[in-house]
């Protein structure tokens, strides 16, 4: 008796610790991927590159930057072309520059420092817009030396428990802030959870402007002024539940989460419940595979998206790690292809985690790795 006390003692012990670290420090879960390649050991010494990748006809990558222990995500261009990134795990913020226009880095200068996991970057009219864990900022800055004047906040944001992304885009005059989840699944108690936000770009008037997105990372917009988002959906509902998410993000709607997924499919953690919590909710447009993580989202001049699916997280087997591409019709998905493979061997080995996506302004697009801490560059 005594001993079947003690075994269930330390089960209970190991799914307690499972618990905790899986629901209030999900970074550190998130990071322990089976992994036992970096992509930089493929790569060839000549200066383009092509294996370990494979992508569609007539296009090419090559390795824009290697920043190597610095792990990049989100990126931004100045007037000048030269490339704000940010490094949440250092809590900096770097600029890259091309002088001679070869598509390679010429020269590095890091801007920030000391921030708290500085994640969302945008710049416009002289400002750096900068958005940490804990609050979004700006500064001024200018193009030219890349010199960064004083920090002025503009708003602060909630920065305990789950997801700690926050991302930022400016559309017209508009600032819009996305915030994740505090949990896998739960009724939220802060209204700026789960959700996108819209504000001045002074940080005034601050709102929510659509909810019910569990981990809407990254987002953009189309050349009709629409707002398109990749949505991270929850775990423990086994390999092909819930599908991550695309959506078309309007202000006022509800995108179900915690009560609801896809196209208004009720989470079975509420199916007991006698109310329908999935009444008067958005839809999604386009899913794809669960837990294959889709972070980076942009388009390019014909509207279509590219979406950069980070890599499996809570699955028992491998799912994502590429570039996807969709080609959108009256906002639909028509049609989907892949853009760009190799982040994951043949033999199943992690090689490259891709993030980040922003094109620049002859239309190259840029990726960042946010596990070999390369960012590469796909040219026609």
């Amino acid at each position: 008796m005594k001993r079947l006390f003690l075994v269930i003692l330390i089960i209970s012990i190991f799914f307690g610790i499972y618990f905790i670290v899986n629901n209030y420090f999900p970074y550190l879960v998130s990071n322990t991927i089976p992994v036992s390649k970096n992509i930089v050991q493929y790569l060839p010494a000549s200066n383009k590159t092509t294996s370990p990748f494979n992508l569609l006809n007539g296009y090419k990558i090559d390795v824009f930057a290697d920043l190597k222990n610095d792990l990049p995500r989100a990126m931004t261009f100045d007037d000048n072309q030269n490339m704000i990134v940010s490094l949440p795990s250092k809590g900096k913020v770097t600029v890259l520059s091309d002088l001679n226009n070869d598509l390679k880095i010429d020269k590095r200068k890091d801007i920030l420092f000391k921030l708290n996991k500085p994640h969302g970057l945008e710049y416009k009219d002289g400002y750096l817009y900068v958005a940490e864990t804990n609050m979004v900022s700006r500064y001024m800055y200018n193009f030219n030396t890349q010199e960064i004047g004083q920090k002025e906040i503009l708003f602060e944001l909630p920065a305990d428990g789950r997801h700690f992304t926050r991302t930022i885009k400016i559309n017209g005059n508009k600032l819009y802030t996305s915030i994740g989840s505090s949990c896998n699944v739960c009724i939220e108690k802060n209204i700026f959870r789960a959700s996108i936000l819209v504000s001045e770009l002074d940080g005034s008037n601050l709102e929510v402007f659509a909810k019910g997105l569990r981990n809407t990372v990254f987002f953009d917009f189309d050349k009709f002024g629409k707002m398109w988002g990749a949505d991270i959906g929850r775990d423990n509902l086994g390999d092909n539940l819930p599908p991550d998410e695309i959506n078309i993000i309007e202000r006022g709607n509800d995108y179900g989460w915690p009560y609801c997924y896809s196209n208004n499919i009720k989470d079975l953690k509420y199916d007991s419940d006698e109310k329908n919590q999935c009444n008067n909710k958005v839809g999604s447009i386009y899913d794809l595979p669960a837990h294959s993580s889709p972070l980076g989202l942009t388009f390019d001049s014909a509207n279509n998206i590219y979406v950069a699916l980070h890599g499996s997280k809570n699955s028992s087997f491998s799912v994502g790690y590429k570039i996807i591409k969709l080609t959108t019709f009256a906002d639909r998905i028509s049609d989907v292809e892949d853009f760009v493979t190799g982040f994951l061997s043949d033999s199943g080995n992690v090689l490259g985690r891709p993030s980040g996506l922003i094109f620049d302004k002859d239309g190259n697009l840029y990726i960042s790795d946010d596990k070999s801490g390369l960012i590469y560059v796909v040219s026609d």
